[in-house]
């Protein structure tokens, strides 16, 4: 159980964006592609596993909905996980 001053793990990351677009279904849907095409366990995905995590998922979610703004959004959300946040200096 992880307490609320422990930082989420990615993949709690991944499936709380994903939970936002594909609401209860998201860990099952995000488990499935992980142990499917990275040959994993979920709780082992790692940030340099994101962007063919995000491809494979760029390729299911046209099967779940075929609103193409819904699938970028999703996409790009899942992407900002890759990026280092800014410390606020220009």
């Amino acid at each position: 159980m992880s307490t609320a001053n422990e930082t989420p793990s990615l993949y709690d990351k991944i499936v709380r964006i994903t939970h936002v677009y594909l609401g209860p279904a998201a860990d099952r849907f995000i488990v499935r592609q992980v142990q499917n095409h990275l040959h994993k366990e979920p709780e082992d995905v790692s940030e340099e596993d994101l962007m063919e995590l995000i491809d494979w998922i760029r390729a299911a979610v046209p099967f779940l909905t075929e609103d193409s703004e819904i699938d970028e959004e999703y996409t790009e959300q899942l992407a900002k996980l890759t990026r280092k946040p800014s410390n606020g200096r220009s």
